[in-house]
């Protein structure tokens, strides 16, 4: 009967479609560890991102500054300067704060269920060393 692929009752009225009894947080852990590994790596670009601006709106201030004007002028010229790069800017922030979440909450979640996996079925005890593999 444990070779059988159908599916086993699970309750004591001998249901075969009874509802999961682990918790809602347990249904969630299978999504749990690609969202953080999306979210951490989205979140380091939204970053380096972020660095990348900095410096290029150092250099274009830099730059704008050597002929003796300032970015905090108030002419069309300075603000066009001071405004190049707020999209990206304003979408870095928000990717790292989103993605940043999404990475919390799926650490927050793999962190609560860290000792209810599923006990794997297919292990039947027996070791294989090398010296089985080689048929020695």
């Amino acid at each position: 009967m444990e070779d059988n692929p159908v599916r086993q009752p699970d309750d004591a009225n001998g249901s075969p479609f009874a509802p999961d009894k682990r918790p809602f947080a347990g249904n969630l852990s299978k999504y749990a560890r690609p969202a953080l590994i999306v979210g951490v790596l989205i979140a380091v670009v939204c970053i380096a991102l972020l660095i990348i601006i900095f410096f290029l709106d150092s250099f274009n201030a830099a730059t704008y500054s050597m002929t003796g004007k300032s970015v905090q002028d108030a002419t069309d010229e300075a603000r066009d300067i001071r405004d190049t790069y707020t999209g990206a800017r304003i979408a870095a922030i928000v990717g790292l704060v989103v993605f940043g979440v999404v990475a919390l909450a799926s650490g927050v979640v793999l962190y609560l269920n860290r000792g209810n996996a599923p006990k794997e079925d297919y292990d039947d005890g027996e070791d294989v060393d090398f010296d089985d593999l080689a048929g020695q």
